[in-house]
């Protein structure tokens, strides 16, 4: 069995002379490429609009401004997840405001966030860890929300895809992610009339008209070759999100219950990471590489507990304990979509003699 790395990149033909296409054309940003990817990412997420940004943080701090969130504002967030989302907010001039994880699904606790709000909370960050949709009371607690979508391509809810279900959304197009862009890439959807008109300004330097600036905003616009990878990736991403379902379903059926993750009820994970609870994550991670099978530990020192937020309120030891918890001990094994049957069964059939091992 040849070496099973942890994601792997989609590119075909088409991607190769769509690429060429547009730099022959010579419109290179702001072109028919984005006006179009924004759009119909937007109807594929079930928001009322849509722009590309250049990457999955711009994004988040372009929703920020459109918020017009910033010094002696507070924004919630987890700590259990990628420092983007909790850095963007000290971008804007505003303080993140930490709150714990639940301990089936691993995203923003709703009582936690409950807890958190004051007068000061402005919007909260609701972050879909590793394609896992946020408890949805989070949305009806009387805060603007933004989605962090990054990981949760095609993840839904009761029917509604991620991107749809809070005021904003954002989404990152990293080649790890499940739709890619040929580079750093992402997006940022509106579920408002009061924002649909001014989206395409937030990533474009709050520019209303030409000549005139209405907010402040940055350039955090996405090219138009990448524009049109996205486009042509996203014919496939249906497919590619059933089967990574597939290949998570076989995983959930062959591993021990205690260290499989759980799906939220009505809901349909998107699941850009497949995460085990692993009490020994060291000792497994050095069997798997000796299997040939990458895997990787998302996060392992939460975000609240990182040396930039050394002089926050929050970064001692025990104050958000079960992201402390369990932090260490979620291991990422691969579940990207070209994954062959037989590599699936690989992968199964790895874990399930280092399961009998350890428990034996």
């Amino acid at each position: 069995m040849e070496h099973i790395p942890l994601a792997k990149t989609y590119l075909d033909d088409e991607i190769r002379d769509l690429t060429l296409e547009v730099l022959d054309s010579g419109q290179w940003v702001k072109g028919p490429q984005s006006k179009a990817f924004g759009s119909e990412w937007a109807e594929w997420c079930g928001a009322l609009a849509g722009a590309p940004t250049s990457n999955g943080s711009t994004a988040l701090i372009a929703a920020l401004r459109l918020l017009r969130i910033g010094p002696g504002d507070e924004v919630i967030v987890p700590s259990l997840t990628f420092i983007s989302s909790s850095t963007c907010i000290d971008q804007v001039g505003a303080t993140p405001i930490f709150v714990d994880v639940e301990p089936e699904y691993y995203t923003m606790c709703p009582q936690s966030v409950e807890e958190a709000i004051t007068p000061s909370t402005k919007a909260i960050i609701a972050v879909h860890l590793f394609g896992q949709v946020v408890d949805p009371k989070i949305m009806n607690l009387g805060v603007p929300v933004i989605e962090d979508a990054a990981q949760a391509h095609g993840a839904e809810y009761n029917g509604d895809k991620v991107g749809s279900l809070g005021n904003l959304a954002t989404f990152s197009f990293f080649p790890s992610k499940n739709l890619t862009v040929g580079g750093d890439g992402g997006a940022l959807l509106a579920n408002s009339k009061a924002h649909t008109g001014i989206l395409t300004a937030s990533t474009d330097h709050g520019r209303h008209q030409k000549g005139e600036y209405n907010f402040l905003s940055s350039n955090f616009r996405l090219s138009e070759v990448q524009c049109a990878i996205g486009r042509a990736q996203l014919k496939h991403l249906e497919k590619w999100c059933q089967r990574r379902r597939e290949i998570a379903e076989k995983y959930s059926k062959s591993f021990h219950p205690n260290s499989i993750p759980k799906v939220r009820e009505r809901s349909k994970h998107g699941w850009n990471q497949y995460v085990l609870k692993i009490t020994k994550p060291k000792l497994f991670r050095e069997y798997m590489d000796n299997c040939g099978i990458d895997t990787a530990i998302h996060y392992s020192t939460p975000t609240h507990l990182q040396p930039i937020y050394s002089q926050h309120h929050q970064s001692k030891l025990g104050t958000l304990p079960f992201t402390e918890e369990i932090c260490k001990n979620l291991v990422a094994i691969p579940v990207f979509p070209q994954l062959t049957d037989d590599e699936v069964e690989y992968i199964i059939s790895s874990i399930q003699a280092w399961q009998s091992d350890i428990l034996a």
